[in-house]
C-alpha cells in the first residue's frame, strides 16, 4: 500500500521523472508514524490580512472596498477582518472605506445551514451583507454592488477540498471584478489539513461544471493547496483574467497542521466543529449523496457514518480484516436532530465513529474507498447512492463502480495516484509556500 502523496517541498522542485522516483521510493516524504501532535512542525503564523494591515496596506489606501468572507476572516488575535477594516487611520496606517460585505454559504456569521440565505443589514456594523449564496446555490455578485467599490477583498477558511463551496464563490468574484476592471485581493490562509498532501480520486471531467460551487473543475478531491494558491491556479485556468493580487500567509509552510499554527481555530461551517471533522470531511462528503448520515444534528458532523438500517458491527469488522491506517473504528448509536440535510432527524442511528490516530498516515480516498466496500459488502442494494451527485463528490464514476463490482478497494485508490501526482506537477507554478 504506498505512502500517503506527502513529497516534500524539495522533491516538488525536482524534475517530474526523479520527483516520482522520490515519492515510490520513500524519498523525501514527510511521513509520521508516531503523530504525537506535540513532535509535530509548529509556526508563528500570522494570516493575510495580518499581513495586509502591516506591510501592502498601499494596496487599498484611499479606496472605496467590498470584503467577501464570513466568520472565519479574523486576525491571529480573533479579531474580525471587518473591525479591522472600520477602524481609523492610525490603526490601518492609511483610510480604508468598507461598503460592503459579500457572504458565501452559511452566511457572514457562518450559521445557517439552508439553501437560500437572503441579503441583509449587519445589526452589529450596519454594513450591507449581500449574500451570494441563494435559492439557486452560490452565485458571483451583482453587477450593482462591484460597481460601488474600487477593490474587492477575499478572506475565506478552505478546508482543503474540492467540494468546498467557498472556492466557487470566490471564483465568480473573480470573474465578476475581472469583467468590471477591479482589482481583487486575496487574504490567504493555511490549508488547515496541510498543503503537504493531496489525494484522489480527480474530479472526472464529464463531471466538473464551472456553475457548480462545489465540482468546479478536474481537480484531487483533497488538493494540498491554500485559498490563495487556488485563486491564481483559477484565474489562469478558466481564463478569468482578474487584476489578482494574494497577500501570503506569513510564517506557514506547507507541512503545518492548523493546530500547530497558533491561529485560533473558528468553525468555518456549523458542520465542522473541529480540526477532526475537517480532517475526515474528504472522506466522508461523498456519503453526503446516499442515505447514510454523516453525523449532521450530533455532535460529531463528519466523524461517523450511520443509518437505522446499518449492521455497523459487521461492517466495523470487514474493516477491521484489512485496517485503515490512521483511524480506529467503533460502534456507537446516535440520533440526529435538526440536522441540515433532514436524514434520520429523531431516529436511532447505528453508527460507525471514525478516531484520527496518525492523522500523517490516514488517506482519506482509501478511507472513503473501504467505507464503500465494506458497507456495500454487507447490505449490498441498501446502500443507495445519490447519482451523479455521489460521483461529482467523490470524482470518479469509475472507481465508485470498481468497488461496487467487489474489486480491490486499495487497488482502485492506487489507480489514482498517477493523475493526482500530474497535478501537483500542474499546479506547482502557483504554489506561494
Amino acid at each position: 500500500m504506498p505512502r500517503p502523496f506527502t513529497v516534500s517541498s524539495a522533491a516538488w522542485r525536482l524534475p517530474a521523472a526523479l520527483a516520482f522516483l522520490a515519492f515510490t521510493a520513500g524519498c523525501s516524504v514527510v511521513y509520521h508514524r508516531n503523530d504525537d501532535p506535540s513532535m509535530l512542525p509548529e509556526a508563528h503564523v500570522r494570516p493575510g490580512i495580518t499581513v495586509l494591515l502591516r506591510d501592502s496596506i498601499g494596496i487599498i489606501s484611499g479606496k472605496r472596498v467590498a470584503i467577501l468572507t464570513n466568520q472565519s476572516g479574523i486576525d491571529e488575535k480573533g479579531k474580525s477582518d471587518v473591525d479591522l477594516l472600520r477602524t481609523d487611520k492610525r490603526a490601518t496606517g492609511a483610510h480604508v472605506q468598507l461598503v460592503e460585505v459579500f457572504s458565501p454559504e452559511h452566511g457572514f456569521r457562518g450559521t445557517e445551514d439552508h439553501p437560500g440565505i437572503a441579503s441583509t443589514v449587519d445589526a452589529k456594523t450596519g454594513l450591507p451583507i449581500i449574500s451570494l449564496y441563494g435559492a439557486q446555490g452560490t452565485s458571483g455578485p451583482p453587477d450593482s454592488a462591484v460597481a460601488k467599490v474600487d477593490a474587492i477583498l477575499v478572506d475565506l477558511q478552505d478546508v482543503g477540498s474540492r467540494t468546498w463551496t467557498y472556492q466557487g464563490a470566490m471564483v465568480y468574484t473573480m470573474r465578476a471584478a475581472a469583467a468590471a476592471k477591479k482589482p481583487v485581493i486575496v487574504l490567504d490562509r493555511p490549508n488547515p489539513i496541510t498543503g503537504s498532501i493531496v489525494e484522489g480520486p480527480m474530479l472526472d471531467s464529464s463531471l466538473a461544471n464551472e456553475k457548480t460551487a462545489w465540482a468546479l473543475y478536474p481537480i484531487p478531491l483533497r488538493h494540498g493547496m491554500t485559498i490563495g494558491e487556488l485563486a491564481r491556479f483559477y484565474n489562469d485556468a478558466f481564463h478569468i483574467g482578474a487584476d489578482l493580487h494574494v497577500i501570503p500567509v506569513r510564517g506557514w509552510s506547507r507541512e503545518i497542521w492548523f493546530d500547530r499554527t497558533g491561529l485560533p481555530f473558528v468553525k468555518p461551517s456549523p458542520n465542522l466543529p473541529s480540526l477532526e471533522s475537517e480532517m475526515l470531511y474528504t472522506a466522508l462528503v461523498p456519503y453526503e449523496a446516499s442515505n447514510l448520515s454523516v453525523g449532521r444534528g450530533t455532535p460529531a458532523p463528519f466523524q461517523l457514518v450511520g443509518a437505522p438500517w446499518l449492521n455497523a458491527d459487521s461492517v466495523i469488522k470487514i474493516l477491521k480484516l484489512r485496517p485503515v491506517r490512521g483511524v480506529r473504528f467503533d460502534r456507537e448509536d446516535l440520533t440526529p436532530e435538526n440536522s441540515g440535510d433532514q436524514k434520520y432527524n429523531g431516529q436511532l442511528i447505528h453508527a460507525i465513529r471514525i478516531t484520527v490516530t496518525d492523522r500523517s498516515a490516514l488517506q482519506t480516498a482509501r478511507l472513503c474507498a473501504a467505507l464503500l466496500s465494506a458497507i456495500h459488502r454487507v447490505h449490498g442494494d441498501q446502500l443507495t447512492l445519490q447519482l451523479p451527485r455521489f460521483d461529482r463528490e467523490w470524482g470518479s464514476p469509475q472507481a465508485r463502480e470498481a468497488i461496487l463490482r467487489g474489486e480491490d478497494p486499495d487497488a482502485v485508490i492506487d489507480s489514482t495516484y498517477g493523475p493526482v501526482y500530474a497535478f501537483r506537477e500542474r499546479v506547482r507554478p502557483y504554489l506561494l509556500y
